[in-house]
C-alpha cells in the first residue's frame, strides 16, 4: 500500500497526517504573521515564515515600515525561501513580477485582477499547463486600497479534509485527470492559449505534497460530466465562505505580504481615491513550493 496520505487506499496515513494538520487550529489571525525588522531578511525571519507556512501553507509578513521594499525585496524573500523559478503570464512585468493595479489594457475585457472588481475563489496560474503549475506565490502591498480589497484565504489542504471527511468519492472525482477545462483564451480569432485539462487535487512528483488548482468562476470552466464530480464541486463551493472555521479574512497594508503554497484565496471589490495613485501590489508566481514548508 502507498505511504502517501492523499492516496485514498491508505486511510491510516491519511489519518494521522488529518491529525497533525487539524492539531494547528483553531488559530486566529497572530499566528500567521512573521515580523520582519529589515529588507535583508535575517534567518530567523526566514525560519517563522519557513514555520507559519509549514503549518498552514501560508504566512503574512510585516516589514519594518522604516524599509524599502521594491521587487528585488521580493524576489529576494522568494530566493531566501527556495522560490527561483518564476512564471511569466501574459500581463506580467519584464520581471516576471507582476504590477497588480487597475489598468487599461486596451481589450474588450481587461482581466478582472486589473480591475476594482471582485475576484472569485482561485488558486494562481490554474489554467497554465502540466509542466508550468503555479506551487507557490506572494503578494506584496505597496499600497491598499482606500476601502475594500480583503482577501478571504483557506488552506487547500484544509479543503482537502473536508471534502475527504464528507465522500471520499469526491476526492476520487476531483484527482480524475479531466475533471476540470479551461478553454482556450482565443483574442481576435488568435489561440492566446490553449485549453487546459487537469485534476483539481494532485500529488506532486517527487513529494507528499498536495497541490491544487481551482477556479470558482460560473463562466468559461468545464467540469467532467458525472454527478459525483457535480456533487463534488458543489461541495467545494459550498466551504468557500468567512463561515467555514478554516477560512480567514485579511486586508493586507502597505509594506505587508502574503507568501503561500499557492492556496484558495479570493479578493473582495475596493475602491481608490480620485486623482491619487490607486491600490498597487506585486505579485510573484513560483514553480516551486516553499523550501521545507
Amino acid at each position: 500500500m502507498s505511504a502517501n496520505p492523499f492516496a485514498l487506499d491508505d486511510d491510516q496515513a491519511y489519518q494521522q497526517w488529518r491529525s497533525t494538520k487539524l492539531s494547528a487550529y483553531p488559530y486566529v489571525l497572530n499566528d500567521l504573521f512573521c515580523d520582519i525588522a529589515s529588507a535583508q531578511i535575517g534567518e530567523a525571519e526566514k525560519n517563522c515564515l519557513q514555520a507559519v507556512i509549514g503549518r498552514y501553507n501560508f504566512a503574512v509578513y510585516r516589514l519594518n515600515k522604516s524599509a524599502v521594499a521594491d521587487k528585488a525585496f521580493v524576489q529576494k524573500l522568494g530566493s531566501l525561501l527556495g522560490l527561483t523559478h518564476l512564471d511569466g503570464n501574459l500581463c506580467s512585468d519584464e520581471d516576471n513580477i507582476t504590477s497588480l493595479q487597475i489598468m487599461d489594457m486596451g481589450r474588450a475585457n481587461t482581466y478582472i485582477p486589473y480591475t476594482d472588481k471582485p475576484l472569485s475563489w482561485h488558486t494562481d496560474g490554474y489554467y497554465n499547463p502540466p509542466e508550468k503549475q503555479v506551487k507557490a506565490i506572494s503578494m506584496h502591498c505597496v499600497r491598499p486600497a482606500e476601502e475594500g480589497g480583503v482577501n478571504l484565504l483557506m488552506d487547500h489542504e484544509m479543503a482537502y479534509i473536508q471534502l475527504r471527511d464528507e465522500n471520499p468519492d469526491f476526492i476520487k472525482a476531483l484527482m480524475h485527470p479531466q475533471a476540470m477545462t479551461i478553454p482556450a483564451n482565443i483574442e481576435n480569432g488568435v489561440e492566446v492559449r490553449a485549453a487546459q485539462t487537469g485534476p483539481v487535487f494532485s500529488v506532486l512528483d517527487g513529494s507528499n505534497a498536495l497541490h491544487m488548482r481551482y477556479s470558482a468562476r460560473g463562466r468559461n470552466i468545464e467540469w467532467r460530466d458525472d454527478a459525483v464530480t457535480q456533487e463534488a464541486v458543489g461541495f467545494l463551493k459550498s466551504l468557500l465562505n468567512e463561515n467555514n472555521p478554516y477560512v480567514i479574512a485579511y486586508r493586507l497594508q502597505a509594506g505587508e505580504g502574503i507568501i503561500c503554497n499557492n492556496i484558495l484565496h479570493n479578493r473582495s471589490r475596493f475602491t481608490d481615491v480620485a486623482d491619487q495613485p490607486g491600490r498597487l501590489l506585486y505579485r510573484a508566481r513560483y514553480y516551486d513550493r516553499v523550501e521545507n514548508s
